[in-house]
Order: structure tokens, then C-alpha cells, then sequence
């Protein structure tokens, strides 16, 4: 740097031409000035042969810029954390009011329902503000207020010098002067800061960023949650303040916010296109004084049932239920896409459903107050014709395995594609289960529990065993909830059948099995030694019965029951009959040795069938 403009830096005259300085030491120079005239002409004379000594430059200081200590207590009172803890102990507003609309469509559905958006946009116990960490866009400009720090390395150094644009929209830099950004894009104050500085200094380097933003004051007005005055961030854009006010009201539309600035309109925004497109287009970043009101809102209609977004939705002029449909998220995979129903919950005379087809929904205007519900075609019992059919086919066949038909199918073309029976098969024992039977046989199950255990806990309060016999109902009535049907079909096949009904139309999930022909005779209960014994062809129940040592002092042999390889259940006269293979023989408790089991058993007689009394009566008492 040249040396008349370093001096010009210290307020030294600067000279017009460079010079060559005298050829004097500096102290001889300082001492000359002090002596008298007689004492120069002696100096003059005893240097005339001398040669000079160049004085000694002291090393290279850079010049040092340095925050102010007001600067660095300003600085620290405005640390953007403390704003930001100060917003966060806020209380979070009270949740919104339910419009009158929004309860009566809650009671219409059944189940409570809100505006789209009310959740979305304005959940509970959250901070709207922008935070003081969000990356500041290089096309901001900067306002007063808002405060830079600049970093300078070379001939001038500054480290984390902060300096705040006053209100004419500049900063001062010591040393090098004010420079205006007011209105300057971040993206261009390097180059403009830099070029101040560069009429200064050479060969410097210059770091700027923003250590803090000016707050903005916006006002929210209309239809608001919390109308006021807000103070935001200066990047804070339309939708920031919308949420700090806590969104419309319930009043207030999604549909049009509205930016004023200087009494015109800068931009009407609708808030579907940010919460359906995730379109912020016409989110403009907002200035200090601007106002934004939100319009009331329009008309709302309500969508329900199987779509991917159940809520009440605002339509514009002219849109039509295709247009509500796709606010809803469009119809959900399960629903029937031929046919909507309407309800005009404004229209007095007509209060009944109206069906609307898909393409009469994508012509009709959405009028206010209409309910639209899209029908499920999920939970609804099909034709046998119309059903796809996944049958299981196990056992003594050909080719087990599982095997798909077409609705309608025969159980003889079944066990055609499963290659028919083994010669080993027994068809009359053969179990086919279905998922229709079970839910039948579950549903008579719990209904008969029920009634049984409200009747045995109605004794007479004489009872001499009433509190033991409480005991035992909970205990009986704990096992039998805790049986599962199992949905198997019961056929009355001769002993002798070769085949399986082949008229039986099978449905989806049936499963079959077929086993191979049993060699034994079981006998349990109240005998002496209960087993299964080896079937002999001709022996009656009685036989069995003897072979297991004959009926105990405890059984009763007047409720012997026998239960039959194909489901079936022999009662009275069983002693008499004929045994059959796989046949399982009961010999149960007497229940008149007690007064709870009496009466268990005349409840069950009655409930269920007497066969599966006497069946229950034994299992429980065992």
C-alpha cells in the first residue's frame, strides 16, 4: 500500500508526489530539530563526509477493527435462543369450536368429524414462528434492524464484528466508512460491502453472513382464530403467520387468505393447494406492515365412508362431487366406484338418500350442506356364483393339496382334481369344515352361554351350596368361552359310503379331509379302565362297555352317549346299538349326586341339545 495512503489513513496530509526521504538516522533527525542555528551549520559541516544510516522500519501492524462494547451488549440481549424460548413458553391455545355444521354431520355419521385442515394445519402445542436457525435465501433483502457479522483478514482484520442496519438502511464499518444495503439481496451484499471496503485496503478477505434478523410486524385480521398483531421473522412468509394466529376459525376459509400490502392485493392464497399439491406458489414472503385477511368461509360439504380422507371439505363455485371426491383423497381400494349417495341436508322436502352414479357425480355441482358417503364393498355376502374358491383337500386322496375353482363348483369335481380317494380312505368319517358354519355355530354358542350362566346364577338365595355353586359357574362358564367351534359339516352317510356327497356346492375356504378307516372303539368316563379297544365287527355298545370293565358305582347309565366317527351323537337306547368303527363311547357322571350338576345338566338340556348336555355335564365334572 503506498505509503501516502497509509498515512491518509491516520489523518496525515498525503503528498502529492512520492519522495525519497533524507539520508539522516532518525534520532540524528529528531536531535537537529531541537538544536539552534549555530549548532545546524556545525551538523551540516561534520556530515558533509559522512555516509548515512538508514533507520530501522518497525515491522508491519495490520490495522484492528473491533465491536464496541455497547455493540457486544446489544448483541447479546437480542440472541435470537432467548426469543425463541420466550415463544415456546407459551401456552398453547384452547383446541377450536365445532362449527354447528361439523356437529351435525358428527351426528349424522355417528362418529366425530372436522374440517379439512383443522388438524393438519393447526395442530395443538406447536411453534409457528420461523425459527432463528433457517437458512437465510439469497434473494432476501435486508431491512432495518436486522444485523450482520462481518469477518475481515489481510491489511484489516475484524473478527465477529456485528453491525446492525439502522433505520436509513446502513451500516458504519470503522475504518472504512457507512455502507447502504437497505434493499440489498443477501446474495449481493459481499460484492457490495467488499467494494467499500476496497477503496480502503488491498488484498483483504471478507466473510459476511446474518447473525440476526429484524423482527417484521404483520397484521392477521378477518376470520382468524387469534386476530392481532403478530411479530415474525422477516422470512416469515404468509403461511407462518396464518399459523401463528392459529389458523382460520371456524368461521374462516382454507380457501382464500388474502395478502394486502400498501391497499393492494398481492396474493390470495388457497391453503388446499399446500395440504393436497404441496403447492406454495403463491405463499409470498411478507414485509413489515402487511395485512392478511381470511375470508369467511364458503360453502362445505361433507364426504364420508370409504374414501382415503374422511372430513368436510370447502367447494368453490361450480365445483362438482367428483371435484369433493378428490379433496377426499379420491376412493379408498375397497370402495364401489360405480355409485355415490347424496344427502341435501338443507333440503326439507327430500331427506331421504340419493344414489348418484359416477358419472352423474362428475356433472352435478356440490351445493352446500350435501353429505356425500361412498359405499363400501367390503363385510357384504356374495352368490355362491360370484365367489372365488380356495378349497383344502387333505387325507386319503390322490393329490392333497390346495386347489382353486371357479364359483359353483361341486365337491365331486373337488375330489376329481385331487385325483379321488386311496382305497384305505373312509369317507363316512370324513371332516369338512366351513368358515360360514363356524361363525354360525359361534355366534348360537355365545348366546347359549350367556343364557346358561345367567340362569344358573338365579338359584334361589336358600341355596345351601349357593356360594360354592358361584365358583363352579364361573369355572363352567370360563371353559365353555373358551371352546372354539369348529364348523364342520355333518352328513348322514351309510357306514358303507364309498363317496362324498357330490352335489355339495363348495365355498371359499372349505377344507376336507378325509381319513383312513379307524380299527378301534374308545370307552371314557365313569368306567374302570378306559381305552380304545380293537373294533369287532357285530359287538354292540354294551360289549365295549364290558370290555372297559362295565359302568362304576358313580356312572350313569342312563345318559350313556355315543359320538360317531361322522359327528353324529347316539343317546338313548346306546347300549343296544351297534358299534361302528371309530365309535366313542361316554359313560358320564351321575349329575343327581349333586345339586349344582342337576341342575347344570336341565339348564344345558335346555339351551343345547340333550346329547351335547350330557356331553358338557361330563366334560366340566371332569
Amino acid at each position: 500500500m503506498p505509503a501516502c495512503c497509509a498515512l491518509a489513513l491516520w489523518g496525515v496530509p498525503t503528498c502529492a508526489s512520492a519522495q525519497f526521504a533524507a539520508p539522516v538516522a532518525a534520532g540524528q533527525q529528531s536531535n537537529s530539530q531541537s538544536q539552534s542555528p549555530s549548532g545546524d551549520a556545525a551538523s551540516r559541516q561534520a556530515s558533509a563526509g559522512q555516509i548515512a544510516i538508514p533507520a530501522e522500519s518497525a515491522p508491519f501492524q495490520p490495522d484492528v477493527i473491533q465491536n464496541s462494547a455497547a455493540d457486544s451488549v446489544a448483541a447479546d440481549a437480542a440472541r435470537p435462543g432467548d426469543a425463541s424460548r420466550e415463544r415456546s413458553a407459551r401456552p398453547a391455545p384452547p383446541p377450536p369450536p365445532t362449527s354447528e355444521y361439523e356437529e351435525f354431520v358428527s351426528t349424522v355419521v355417528g362418529k366425530p368429524l372436522r374440517r379439512f385442515g383443522s388438524e393438519l394445519l393447526v395442530p395443538e402445542f406447536r411453534d409457528f414462528v420461523t425459527p432463528p436457525t433457517t437458512t437465510v435465501p439469497t434473494d432476501y433483502r435486508f431491512n432495518p434492524g436486522d444485523e450482520l457479522r462481518i469477518g475481515l483478514t489481510g491489511p484489516v482484520q475484524a473478527a465477529n464484528l456485528r453491525l446492525t442496519v439502522d433505520s436509513e438502511g446502513r451500516i458504519f464499518i470503522p475504518r472504512v466508512g457507512a455502507v447502504t444495503i437497505g434493499g440489498v439481496r443477501y446474495g449481493d451484499v459481499h460484492a457490495v460491502i467488499s467494494r467499500e471496503v476496497a477503496r480502503q485496503y488491498r488484498n483483504f478477505n471478507l466473510e459476511v453472513s446474518v447473525a440476526q434478523l429484524h423482527g417484521l410486524t404483520v397484521y392477521v385480521t378477518g376470520f382468524a382464530r387469534t386476530p392481532g398483531s403478530y411479530t415474525v421473522s422477516s422470512l416469515s412468509t404468509l403461511v407462518n403467520a396464518v399459523l401463528a394466529a392459529g389458523g382460520p376459525s371456524a368461521g374462516g376459509s382454507f380457501r382464500s387468505i388474502q395478502l394486502r400490502r400498501g391497499g393492494r392485493l398481492v396474493s390470495d392464497f388457497d391453503l388446499y393447494d399446500l395440504l393436497l399439491k404441496g403447492d406454495k406458489s403463491g405463499d409470498a414472503v411478507l414485509q413489515n406492515g402487511d395485512v392478511i385477511y381470511i375470508a369467511p368461509a364458503g360453502d362445505q360439504v361433507a364426504v364420508i365412508g370409504s374414501v382415503n380422507q374422511e372430513a368436510i371439505f370447502e367447494v368453490g363455485p361450480g365445483e362438482t362431487l367428483q371435484d369433493a371426491l378428490l379433496y377426499a383423497g379420491g376412493i379408498s381400494t375397497v370402495a364401489d366406484g360405480t355409485r355415490l349417495m347424496v344427502l341435501d341436508a338443507l333440503n326439507q322436502d327430500r331427506t331421504a338418500w340419493v344414489e348418484v352414479t359416477a358419472a352423474e357425480a362428475q356433472a352435478r355441482v356440490a351445493r352446500r350442506g350435501d353429505v356425500i358417503r361412498v359405499l363400501s364393498n367390503v363385510g357384504i355376502a356374495r352368490p355362491l356364483q360370484q365367489q372365488s374358491v380356495l378349497v383344502t383337500v387333505s387325507g386319503e386322496v390322490a393329490r392333497p393339496g390346495r386347489y382353486y375353482f371357479a364359483p359353483g363348483t361341486r365337491l365331486a369335481d373337488v375330489m376329481a382334481k385331487a385325483g379321488g380317494m386311496t382305497p384305505e380312505a373312509f369317507p363316512y368319517a370324513s371332516v369338512i369344515t366351513r368358515e360360514s358354519v363356524k361363525q354360525q355355530q359361534r355366534q348360537s354358542f355365545d348366546r347359549a352361554v350367556q343364557d346358561m350362566e345367567f340362569l344358573l346364577t338365579a338359584q334361589p338365595l336358600v341355596s345351601v351350596n349357593r356360594s360354592s355353586n358361584v365358583e363352579l359357574v364361573r369355572s363352567v362358564v370360563s371353559q365353555l368361552r373358551g371352546r372354539e367351534p369348529s364348523g364342520r359339516l355333518i352328513f348322514d352317510l351309510p357306514v358303507t359310503a364309498t363317496a362324498l356327497p357330490t352335489e355339495l356346492i363348495v365355498e371359499n375356504n372349505d377344507t376336507i379331509y378325509v381319513p383312513p378307516r379307524p380299527v378301534t372303539v374308545g370307552v371314557f368316563g365313569a368306567v374302570p379302565t378306559p381305552a380304545s379297544f380293537a373294533y369287532r365287527s357285530g359287538a354292540t355298545i354294551r360289549d365295549y362297555i364290558g370290555s372297559a370293565g362295565g359302568v362304576q358305582k358313580l356312572g350313569d347309565r342312563g345318559e350313556i352317549f355315543v359320538v360317531r366317527a361322522n359327528g353324529t351323537v347316539v343317546s338313548k337306547g346306546a347300549l343296544s346299538k351297534q358299534a361302528l368303527p371309530g365309535d366313542l363311547i361316554f359313560v358320564p357322571l351321575d349329575a343327581d349326586r349333586g345339586e349344582f350338576w342337576a341342575r347344570l345338566r336341565d339348564i344345558t338340556s335346555t339351551l343345547f341339545s340333550g346329547v351335547a348336555a350330557a356331553a358338557s355335564v361330563k366334560v366340566l365334572s371332569e
